[in-house]
C-alpha cells in the first residue's frame, strides 16, 4: 500500500510541502474510511500550502481508494487547474466556500456518518457528551437547504451560491449539519478535521445510547468544551490518534 500512496507524479507535488500535504491527504482519506465516518461518498479537502486560493481534493473515487495521482488542485471557485481527465466530485462548493469564508480553515470533510444525521431531522440537539466530544464545540448548527433555495432540491452543494450560504451557517464553528445529507467539518489542520470528524461520530453514538437508559443524559458545560477542546486541538493529542488510526489503516510507516 505505501508503495502505491507515495507515487506522486503530479508536477506541482514536486515541492517538498505539496507531496506532504497530498501524502497526508491520502491517508486522512484512508483513516476517516477506516474509521466508518466515509463510505463509499464523502470527501476531504486541504488548502493548498503554497497558495491560499487554491485547494487540493482527490478526484471522484471511494475514499478508501484514494492514492496520489488521484489528488487535483483547484481554484476556490471549483475550477480545476489540472484535471487531466480525472472525474470530479461534484460538491466542489462545500470546500471552495468554506475555505473563501474561513481563512483559519485549511481542512474541510465532509461525510454521510449515519449516527450524526439524525440529529440534523429530528430537533434533537447534538451535544458533546463527553471529554473527547468537545471538539465540536458548543453549538452545532443546521443548516437546511430549503430555507435558502426551496423545497424539491437534490440536497447537493454543487453550487457556489448553495455552498456560500452552507458556509454562513457554518459560522464560526468547527461543525455544521446539513439536514437530510450529513455534515461538514472544517478545521486549522487536517488532523485537527480528520480528529473532530471521528469524535463527532462517536459523541452522536454515545448520544443517541445515553438516551435509552432513561434519565436526563448530563452534558459537558460550555466551560468544560472550551477547556477540553483546547487541550484535544493541540497537535500533541492529535498526533496521537493520526499514528493510531494510520497504522490500523494500514500505513505502519507514519
Amino acid at each position: 500500500m505505501t508503495d502505491q500512496i507515495a507515487r506522486i507524479d503530479v508536477p506541482v507535488a514536486r515541492e517538498p510541502a505539496i507531496a506532504h500535504a497530498i501524502r497526508e491527504l491520502v491517508i486522512g482519506n484512508r483513516i476517516l474510511a477506516h474509521q466508518g465516518v466515509l463510505d463509499a461518498f464523502g470527501h476531504v479537502s486541504v488548502r493548498h500550502p503554497a497558495n491560499p486560493e487554491r485547494y487540493l481534493m482527490p478526484c471522484s473515487r471511494g475514499p478508501a481508494l484514494v492514492v496520489a495521482d488521484d489528488i487535483i488542485e483547484y481554484a476556490l471557485d471549483g475550477t480545476p487547474i489540472d484535471q487531466r481527465g480525472r472525474p470530479q466530485y461534484s460538491e466542489r462548493a462545500i470546500h471552495g466556500a468554506i475555505y473563501l469564508a474561513r481563512p483559519d480553515v485549511n481542512a474541510v470533510v465532509h461525510n454521510h456518518s449515519p449516527a450524526v444525521i439524525p440529529f440534523g431531522v429530528t430537533g434533537t440537539v447534538l451535544r458533546p457528551i463527553f471529554h473527547l466530544g468537545s471538539v465540536m464545540g458548543p453549538d452545532i448548527p443546521i443548516w437546511d437547504i430549503t430555507d435558502e433555495f426551496g423545497d424539491g432540491t437534490d440536497l447537493l452543494v454543487i453550487r457556489n451560491d448553495v455552498g456560500a450560504s452552507l458556509a454562513r451557517t457554518l459560522g464560526g464553528g468547527r461543525v455544521v449539519l446539513m439536514r437530510g445529507h450529513g455534515s461538514a467539518v472544517a478545521g486549522r489542520r487536517l488532523k485537527e478535521a480528520v480528529f473532530i470528524a471521528v469524535y463527532m461520530q462517536l459523541n452522536a453514538q454515545l448520544q443517541l445510547a445515553s438516551t435509552q437508559l432513561g434519565g436526563a443524559t448530563k452534558f459537558l458545560s460550555p466551560a468544560e468544551v472550551a477547556r477540553a477542546s483546547a487541550i484535544l486541538l493541540e497537535p500533541l493529542g492529535q498526533e496521537r490518534a493520526w499514528q493510531t488510526w494510520s497504522h490500523a489503516a494500514g500505513f505502519t510507516d507514519v
